[in-house]
């Protein structure tokens, strides 16, 4: 699933493409995804300009001159296009610009998602009302940890993907920093030190932050709008490498937590 990087890098992407530029055109190519394309999606945003890209969480929003934002996850399977190719079996939107540059939502598996909000979507989006705050933001650090983690007997890797503690972390970018702050991804969420989640913080960002540089990880079709397939996974610390040698020196090991695949080193994550 494209995690914070990968929706990140997607944002990044479009931005020069769509930032300032009419939308001459917008067209579904099929009533829904994981749920319905909203019924007035093309003629409330078919003429306006758009005004800036960003993102929350894993959602990237495109904000025009009406006031509308769209608001999209690309779920397991999607990516945007950029480019003037005929649409092919699994595109499902298209956005013609002014300038002569289409864009397509590409989502082979139909879990992603569209959704438009009039307004403020960080109040108006009922799924942006609960997150956390942004893990690359001032107001995620140790102390905020500290607080909201106190008390909950829950692993520190659940507590980590709760949206509702930090928006946006997803299994990969979890396991690569609780490896390199050296914490048991199963710990009790209360019994992490302060000192760990002193390192735990800047551990998230500096993943998070090489993985956008690199454009994400690529995971089945994931890729960016230009085409270009993320290249975060070579540099993966411990995910996906099950008997591999750790940086540690240890052998990294699997369990399963939650239905998922935890990646871990049991000699230097305690």
């Amino acid at each position: 699933m494209p995690e914070l990087p990968e929706v990140e890098t997607t944002v990044r992407g479009l931005t020069p493409h769509l930032t300032g530029q009419r939308l001459v055109r917008v067209s579904t190519l099929r009533p829904d995804l994981r749920r319905p394309f909203p019924v007035d999606l093309a003629q409330r945003l078919t003429g306006s300009v758009v005004t800036g890209l960003t993102r929350r969480a894993k959602y990237g929003i495109i904000a025009t001159d009406r006031g509308d934002h769209m608001i999209f996850h690309l779920g397991m399977s999607g990516s945007w296009r950029i480019g003037n190719a005929e649409p092919g079996k699994h595109d499902h939107l298209l956005i013609d610009t002014a300038a002569g540059q289409r864009l397509t939502l590409h989502d082979p598996r139909r879990f992603g998602s569209v959704d438009l909000v009039a307004g403020d979507p960080l109040t108006g989006f009922p799924a942006f009302v609960t997150l956390g705050p942004e893990p690359l933001s001032g107001a995620f650090d140790a102390a905020y940890l500290g607080r909201v983690l106190a008390g909950r007997r829950a692993p520190i890797k659940a507590m980590l993907l709760d949206q509702t503690i930090v928006a946006g972390l997803g299994n990969i970018y979890v396991c690569e920093a609780l490896n390199m702050a050296r914490i048991h991804p199963a710990k009790p969420a209360a019994d992490v030190s302060r000192a760990k989640l002193a390192a735990l913080v800047p551990a998230i960002k500096a993943v998070l932050e090489k993985s956008i540089a690199a454009g994400g990880s690529t995971l089945r079709d994931y890729k960016q709008p230009d085409g270009e397939l993320g290249y975060f996974a070579k540099d993966w610390r411990v995910y996906g490498r099950e008997g591999d040698a750790c940086q540690c020196g240890g052998t990294i090991a699997r369990i399963v937590q939650s239905g998922r695949s935890t990646f871990y080193c049991p000699k230097c994550q305690r």
